[in-house]
């Protein structure tokens, strides 16, 4: 299990000490900061640079929404998970706006946090099953595909490299499956976040899935 620094947020304090029981039993992994609202989680977020940053959607100050729009903005090393009740194809859609590269319901953080956390870490988005198919046939799905011209964007080889950053794969593993430098996947990796305006990698991974780049 690799290491990793984890910022909890939530106004409830009985759900912030159950969050932070499931991550620290995990080895290597450690909170380095919780909040009770969403202006302190920013500011927290902005201070300790965490690997992931659980969010509760509905927080005092600032929501987690707006906290997930700032986090990924100024922290951009900080993939956010965001913890909600709600399982609306509307919140799914304004969340993944957000920035935010991961979907958990509160009633499964129980035994899907940590699996969460592990996607997270690894570039990897988490939806938390019982939303998956609001995701797939809605927000992904319905509407959201962009035309062929603008697929036609990309590159060949600016697609095989959407694809391996959509699978979670870091600089260093495309360049050895593609065999090029470090160096020139980022500029790959660049040159496609600026060519599609994309702001967050999981903007990155919705194009992905849009245009069956990879599969969902």
């Amino acid at each position: 299990m690799k290491k990793a620094d984890i910022l909890i947020a939530d106004d409830h304090e009985l759900v912030r000490r159950g969050l932070c029981a499931v991550v620290t039993e995990v080895p290597g992994w450690r909170v380095v900061a919780e909040a009770g609202d969403g202006r302190t989680a920013v500011e927290l977020a902005l201070r300790h640079r965490p690997d992931v940053a659980v969010l509760d959607l509905a927080m005092p100050e600032q929501n987690g929404l707006e906290a997930t729009r700032r986090i990924v903005a100024q922290a951009g090393s900080t993939h956010v998970l965001i913890l909600t009740a709600h399982e609306s194809e509307q919140v799914v859609r304004e969340v993944l706006d957000a920035g935010a590269l991961g979907y958990l319901l509160k009633s499964d953080a129980g035994h899907e946090l940590v699996a969460a956390i592990e996607s997270l870490l690894d570039g990897k988005p988490y939806f938390t099953s019982k939303v998956a198919r609001l995701v797939l046939e809605g927000y992904l799905a319905a509407g959201a595909a962009v035309t062929p011209a603008a697929s036609g964007i990309l590159s060949p080889r600016e697609r095989e490299i959407v694809q391996l950053l959509a699978e979670g794969r870091s600089n260093k593993e495309v360049a050895r499956r593609l065999g090029i430098t470090v160096k020139t996947a980022e500029t790959h990796r660049n040159n496609i976040m600026r060519k599609m305006h994309f702001s967050s990698l999981a903007e990155l991974v919705r194009y992905a899935v849009r245009n069956h780049i990879v599969d969902a």
